[in-house]
């Protein structure tokens, strides 16, 4: 094998070697999924979200012995504008770019319109979408000066249709769509694509615990309540993955889909396919 040959296998296996991300909500599930996936696809990365110091601290290093990239973190609260635009500013210092923006920050609460709290849809618009308008707007700014950048959008399922008792989550996951359609839109010519990612039901924790609370509520297997409750609504009857997303995040980083932009790709094994 020749040098060149050499480095075009390198390159192959890093494509996202030198690029710079930030995934919010990225401690654990889907962020922390794809965060690593950026990392091995040679992105060096930032990490951001709620834990324990410790843990996140782990986390950081394990990642960064994994894939040989740089791990940052960044404790920012996507409820707090000035807090979001240090984030960015701070990556941007540090690395000198910001190349991929994965906005994946999201809350969800369940209850009827007429009694969903105030304070709760208050949170769940500021987190799951306005959030990703601060991080976009303040991002641009270093993507176009680079005539070069990814915007991955995480909607779901539910920025597609709609759901009982899911008022400020389905709403803030319509409004992601919208954003990510005009984002793509304004820069279209700059080297800049942005695009959303809609999942079904994905494989995390938070799934698990959902999965005992209600076989525990109900008095039913674990296996019916994956079937007929959790996954009623979505056809292939089994979970995506945090790798599945992951890699998909990687595809969408990559020149290879320099020429998606403004889609919502579902990602919900048949779900809005009704």
């Amino acid at each position: 094998m020749t040098i060149a040959m050499t480095e075009r296998a390198i390159a192959a296996a890093k494509p996202l070697k030198d690029k710079v991300s930030v995934i919010t909500g990225s401690t654990s599930g889907i962020g922390l999924g794809i965060a690593r996936a950026l990392a091995a696809a040679g992105s060096a990365v930032v990490l951001n979200g709620f834990g324990a110091p410790e843990e996140i601290k782990a986390t950081q290093a394990s990642i960064g012995a994994e894939f040989g990239v740089p791990v940052a973190f960044s404790g920012a609260d996507m409820t707090k504008p000035e807090q979001i635009a240090e984030m960015v500013q701070t990556a941007i210092d540090m690395f000198g770019s910001l190349d991929v923006l994965v906005n994946n920050a999201g809350i969800q609460h369940v209850a009827p319109l007429q009694e969903f709290p105030v304070a709760k849809w208050d949170a769940i618009i500021a987190i799951d979408l306005s959030s990703a308008f601060h991080t976009t707007r303040l991002a641009l700014p270093s993507m176009i000066a680079k005539k070069w950048g990814r915007i991955i959008n995480i909607a779901s399922a539910h920025g597609l249709v709609g759901s009982p008792f899911k008022a400020a989550y389905v709403a803030a996951k319509h409004g992601m769509l919208g954003l990510t359609k005009v984002t793509a839109l304004e820069t279209a010519e700059m080297g800049i694509t942005c695009n959303a990612i809609c999942p079904g039901y994905v494989y995390t924790p938070l799934v698990e615990a959902q999965i005992d609370g209600q076989a525990k509520a109900h008095g039913i297997p674990r296996e019916k309540v994956i079937r007929d409750v959790l996954l009623a609504q979505q056809p292939n009857k089994r979970f995506a993955t945090t790798d599945e997303l992951g890699a998909i995040a990687v595809f969408l980083a990559t020149d290879a889909a320099s020429s998606i932009t403004g889609a919502a790709l579902p990602v919900d094994g048949g779900w809005t396919a009704h």
